[in-house]
């Protein structure tokens, strides 16, 4: 490829953020209208902006402080819409820099064992497809095990998923004991020199004891094959439950270790800023966001972009090249 087409790539990926963060975008800017009308941010418009930020879902404290982010050295003067969409876009990327990590599976390990866990009804067995779909697609010998053995719907959509990849699913009837399956996968996966072996657990309520003491048995059991394993423990979050997302990652970070955060569904809700407030609370990583159906928009997290993106400001000219990229 080129690098004219690599270029023509890298902004045709930015182009789908965009279209996927427009809700949130046109909220915001539905809410800077006053201010962009006035063009002087005194006190009633910074509290305009920190009122919009908080519609956006950022929450009230970091709304706050992005808001006196923005404000400093331009108190009670004169800006232009293009400088205060970009000085907004800046502070928004202050808090996801950190956070921007993508995944990359340690060669080394082989399988390396992906646990896969989310409530219901985000996105969780098709966002592990598309994974699988993607990892595929970068060389990496993938295996997938059904561990949601509660829904048959979602071991025959994985199967779905795995024939597109080309990717083998270990699974069994639904009922099955899913520990007992996700020993056995890992087994299987072992034996076969897989480079990765995602699980797809079952989609559970975070504030139900008994489903999340069933997670915590899978990665029990899959330590007796190696006291390392889960080697990484993602969570899938729906972007349109706004703030109850903070909730979901305690509960789940109490209960297994998460390496990553996936954010799904962000094209589907004014209150993309949700994934900005749990940057800011939880600095976990951000390994990829879902701003659509197609397994394009399952994306690689990059921070810039997606500041620029949620606030309307100018597209960069050069994204990271490397955020562009799967395992960059």
């Amino acid at each position: 490829m080129s690098e004219g087409e690599s270029s023509r790539g890298r902004l045709g990926m930015f182009a789908r953020l965009k279209a996927g963060l427009s809700r949130t975008a046109t909220q915001l800017s539905g809410g800077l209208t006053d201010i962009l009308m006035k063009q002087r941010l005194d006190a009633d418009t910074i509290r305009t902006l920190e009122d919009a930020l908080i519609r956006a879902d950022l929450g009230t404290a970091l709304a706050a402080e992005v808001t006196a982010d923005v404000a400093k050295g331009r108190y009670d003067m004169e800006v232009s819409e293009k400088e205060l969409k970009q000085a907004l876009a800046d502070s928004i990327a202050k808090y996801l820099i950190p956070v921007a990590k993508p995944f990359v599976p340690d060669p080394s390990i082989r399988p390396f064992v992906v646990l896969v866990a989310g409530v219901n009804g985000t996105g969780k067995t098709t966002t592990v497809g598309k994974l699988a779909a993607k990892l595929t697609a970068d060389g990496k010998k993938v295996r997938l095990a059904a561990a949601d053995t509660f829904r048959a719907a979602a071991i025959d959509q994985l199967k779905i998923w795995g024939e597109r990849a080309d990717v083998p699913v270990f699974a069994r009837e639904p009922g099955a004991d899913a520990a007992g399956l996700c020993f056995d996968a890992f087994a299987e996966a072992r034996k076969e020199r897989a480079d990765v072996l995602l699980i797809d657990t079952a989609g559970r309520l975070h504030n139900k004891a008994g489903l999340m003491a069933e997670l915590q048995k899978i990665a029990r059991v899959l330590k007796k094959l190696d006291p390392n394993a889960p080697h990484s423990v993602l969570l899938v979050l729906d972007a349109t439950t706004g703030q109850n997302a903070i909730s979901q990652v305690d509960a789940f970070k109490a209960a297994v270790p998460l390496t990553g955060l996936i954010m799904t569904k962000l094209d589907g809700t004014a209150k993309g800023g949700i994934l900005v407030a749990l940057a800011h609370r939880f600095a976990l990583p951000i390994c990829f966001i879902g701003v659509g159906e197609t397994i394009n928009d399952l994306q690689t997290f990059d921070a810039r972009a997606f500041a620029t993106a949620l606030t309307g400001a100018d597209e960069p000219e050069r994204p990271t090249i490397g955020a562009w990229r799967f395992g960059m």
